[in-house]
Order: structure tokens, then sequence, then C-alpha cells
């Protein structure tokens, strides 16, 4: 007997399955809401110099008053970045409302009073509030860019810890330094406590994502895994939705970080009555904890005498061989020992990198579409779906890896023939970033339970904890390239579409699991696709093929 087997005999889809999905799922609604939440907090509203204290006060209109003050760019809107030196009236003489001809000087300036804002969108942004404009713009990307930070630096935290202590309890403290991060952020006085509590929130949203997923896989059979894993990312793009209504009706930004921050505190409340994965404590030496965690979800799936069959005795005789293994410890320098794990965190690597750094290079400055941000916000939120529809079929039909590598090659053809495109063509830009949006968000949506069905259960934590982390790096390379447009305006599009179809093809060489049990130790993965059998999986061989060819006909029934 198996620990699959085990979980069947408990109940592997019963009541508590469905319940516990569910509740991990709602925090991931918001998750999406403070990944993108820069695009809402730090947009950057129509600005121009603001003219002296004392023109200010006179009987000129605000429209007057910009026409002397604020030269045109070539577009014919005002500059941002400067002004006249000293008032040109002689511009009034058209609108014959003064023919002073007093000062002709042309010379320009810097923004030395500051500047004024149309908030046609929000009321109030981190951009208007700290005049993050002209000199100190960059500072926008390197807000986003510290944020991501903190993801990765949660994912190289909260991987290695959620291994050692449990899922569980990792998942409670993120909850929590979620709730208190982002509530925080909303009361920053000042741009630098801004952006320490928003990397208190990366850090936080590194660990939800990585323990929600563990406590979800880990507790499925291996037929329902591609079902919940597209479950879970479709509660994250409905959360780009939630995100859009939030922003549209919330427009002050401290308001806004608020409302996605504070039900953190009830997600934290929620998650006590979580139960740690079985599976995780049988391999870290807890057994007593183990049978009572499995006889707890037993009578909550009302099979009660099948749970209090379940003993010590037959726990450690299931898993004898993961228990032998579990013996030593590990940590993130396993991932490189043996070949195939190598070659697999590698390639793992190069695709989580590029994937993430292509989808937040698209998807993190939606002005520069000239569409509604709001409405361009539901577009790109709305992708998802089908995008997530076609991913799950390929994935459950035609395999993980030929989903995962087709996903990155369109993605990166789609934005590299966008570069192609002239700028005035905004309509075709826009339907063709959309689509390279939703590709990378099905190459997403493949990766989080492809990487999970690849690394083995004794190190799955720390493994999905480092390709968690390259994801990052590339979400924080992302918005620093976005600055190169400045002095070659097709070189981000470059680098956002050749990324992908690089890793695309680094995906090939990862092996395919469809329909293939969860490994358990290092051996499990340098053995796969060898022919070998560990002591576990021999014992449970007519198990193995009875589930494979239930799998079977089902596929061959849809």
């Amino acid at each position: 007997m198996a620990f699959a087997d085990l979980l069947e005999q408990v109940g592997s889809t019963g009541r508590f399955q469905i319940l516990h999905v569910m509740l991990l799922c709602i925090p991931v609604l918001l998750m999406a809401s403070h990944n993108l939440l820069q695009n809402f907090v730090a947009m950057v509203p129509p600005h121009y110099c603001s003219a002296d204290s004392n023109l200010s006060q006179s009987q000129l209109s605000p429209e007057e008053i910009l026409l002397i003050t604020v030269p045109l760019s070539e577009a014919g809107k005002p500059q941002r970045c400067q002004r006249y030196v000293a008032p040109q009236w002689h511009l009034l003489d058209t609108n014959g409302t003064s023919t002073s001809e007093e000062n002709y000087d042309v010379f320009l300036q810097g923004c030395a009073d500051g500047w004024s804002y149309n908030m046609t969108g929000m009321t109030s942004t981190i951009i208007s509030e700290w005049h993050l404009v002209c000199d100190l713009r960059s500072l926008k990307q390197m807000g986003q860019t510290i944020y991501m930070g903190g993801v990765l630096v949660g994912a190289l935290i909260f991987g290695g810890l959620s291994d050692r202590y449990g899922r569980r309890i990792l998942l409670m403290i993120s909850n929590l330094l979620m709730a208190v991060s982002g509530t925080c952020a909303a009361f920053s006085p000042s741009f630098p406590l801004f952006c320490l509590f928003r990397f208190g929130c990366g850090m936080a949203l590194s660990g939800l994502g990585l323990n929600t997923f563990s406590l979800i896989v880990e507790w499925i059979p291996t037929r329902v895994r591609t079902l919940a894993g597209t479950a879970t990312s479709y509660c994250y793009t409905v959360g780009q939705l939630i995100l859009a209504a939030i922003a549209y009706f919330i427009t002050d930004w401290r308001w806004l970080t608020l409302a996605v921050s504070l039900p953190f505190y009830i997600f934290f409340l929620i998650s006590w009555w979580f139960h740690e994965s079985s599976r995780w404590l049988a391999i870290n030496n807890k057994p007593e904890l183990a049978v009572k965690t499995l006889k707890s979800v037993a009578r909550f799936n009302k099979r009660h005498e099948e749970g209090e069959k379940i003993d010590v005795k037959m726990l450690q005789e299931s898993m004898k061989k993961e228990l032998s293994c579990s013996k030593r410890t590990y940590n993130a320098l396993d991932l490189f020992r043996t070949p195939k794990m190598r070659m697999m965190i590698l390639c793992l690597s190069a695709t989580w990198l590029s994937t993430s750094f292509a989808y937040y290079g698209l998807a993190m400055d939606l002005q520069k579409f000239g569409v509604d941000i709001y409405l361009i916000q539901v577009i790109f939120g709305a992708v998802d779906i089908p995008a997530k529809v076609v991913i799950t079929v390929c994935m459950s039909f035609i395999g993980r890896r030929p989903s995962q590598s087709g996903a990155l090659i369109i993605a990166g053809v789609t934005i590299l023939i966008n570069v192609l495109v002239p700028n005035d063509k905004q309509t075709v830009r826009t339907c063709l970033a959309v689509l390279g949006k939703g590709c990378l968000a099905a190459s997403f949506n493949c990766c989080y339970l492809y990487s999970g069905e690849l690394f083995p259960t004794i190190i799955r934590q720390s493994g999905m904890g480092w390709v968690s982390m390259m994801a990052r790096v590339g979400a924080m390379v992302a918005p620093m390239v976005q600055l190169t447009g400045d002095y070659i305006p097709w070189l981000p599009g470059l680098i956002y579409g050749g990324a992908p179809i690089l890793s695309g093809i680094a995906a090939v060489f990862l092996p395919e699991t469809l329909g293939t049990h969860l490994p358990d130790t290092i051996q499990d993965v340098e053995d796969r696709g060898s022919g070998k059998r560990s002591k576990c999986q021999a014992s449970t061989k007519e198990a193995v093929i009875l589930q494979d060819t239930k799998v079977d006909l089902l596929k061959q029934a849809v």
C-alpha cells in the first residue's frame, strides 16, 4: 500500500478536499491585486510644471496660466518637465486677453515650483503624492522591483522553512504578514517606507503561493491534480478582474491598498482550520500526527470505519522507502547533486524566469496602450480564461511538456511581431499584446502544476522556492528593461520576446509527467523513465496499473 492508497481509503475527493481547496483558493483572489496593484496606485497622471505663486494668484484662468508658462511638446501637449523661465505674455495676444510685450524670453527651466496633476482616473497616487516624475520617474519602476525583491526573498525563506516546519504554520504566518505589511503600506508617510512595507507584502505573497499550492496538491489524488491546479489559477484570473472593479470605485491609493490588505486578517483566522499535509508529516518522522490527521479527514468525509483501520504501522509500511530516505536532511544543493535533477532544475529555472519576465513586462505598464486603464486591466485579466481552458485541455491530452514549450514559443513570437507593428496601430498592438499575455498566463498555469509534479516530496518546497525565486528575478528585471525604451524604443520588445522562445526550447528537455505519480524521493526522479521501480512502487504495481487504466478510460470517455 502506498500513500496514494491511504488517501483513497480516507476519501481522496470527498467533502474535506472540496472545502480544503475552496478555502485555500479564496486568498488567491487578492494575490493578483497585490501583484498588479502598482498599475493603479502608481498610475502616472498627466502633469506639467506649476506656475510660481505670484502668477497663480493673478486674474488669469488656469488655461491661460498654462499657456504662458509651459511650452508644448511635438505632440501638441504641455511638456511635463520644463517651463519657461519667464511668462510668455505675447502668447495671449491671439486671445485678445493681453497685449503686453514685456518678455519674449524663451529660455526653459525645470519645475522649480513643483507640478500640477490632472487626476482624471485616480484621485491620488504615489506619483502625485511624492512627485515621482521627471528626474524621479525611475523610482516608479524601482518600487515594483523592490516588491518583486520581497517575493524573491520570500521564495528563498518560505520554501526552505516550509519543508522543515510544515506547510500550515508558514501559510498562517504569510497571511498575517500580508495583512500587517499591507496595512502599514497604506499609511506610509514616505516613499522609502512604502517600499519597505511593499517588500514585506512581496515576501508574504511568495509564502502564500508556495504553501497554498503544496497543501492543495498533497491532499488530492493524481487524477484531479490538473483540475485543482487550473481552479487555483482561475482564482488568480478572477482576482485581476476584481482589482479593476475595486480600483474603479476606490480611487485613493491609500484606501485601495488598505482594501486589498484587510481581508488577509480574516484569511489568517481561517488558516487555523487547515490540516497539515499528512504526506509531509509522515516523511518528517511525525507518524502519529500523520495518522491523526488522516483519521480526521476520514471522519470529515464520512469514512470513519476506514479511517480507524489506519495506524502508525500501516503508514510506515506504506512509506518505508520514503521514511528511510528522509532520515537525512535536504537543502537547495540537493537540487543540483544528481544528473537528472540538475538538468531538470536548469530547464525549469529558464522556464519560470522568462515566463515571469515577459508576463510582468506586458502586465505592469498598461498606460502605454493608450486605452482606459480599467478597461485594459479587465481585458488582460479576461484573456486568461480562454487561455487557461486551452492549456488545461492540452496538458490533459497532449501532455505537460509540449504544452509548456508551445505556450512559451507562441508568446515570444507574438511579442516579437508586435515590435514590427507601427506605433500608430494601437489596436493591432493591443490585440497582439493581449494574445501574448494570454499565452504567458497559460505558461504560468502549466509551470505551477508541471513543477509540482517534477519535484520529489522531500524537497518539493525547496524546489518550488527555487523556481519561484527565478521567476521573481525575471519580474525584478522586467521593469528595469522598460527604461531602456527611452534610448532604443524597440529593445524592450526584442528582449521580452526572445526570452520566452529560448526557454520554450529548454522546456523540451524536461520529462513528461502526464498520468504519473508524484515522486517522493530524489531517487524516484533519477529512476523516472528508466524502467526501474522503487520498493514502494513495486509493492503497489497492480494498484498503479489499475489507476492508470482508469485514467485512460476516463480520457476516452471525455
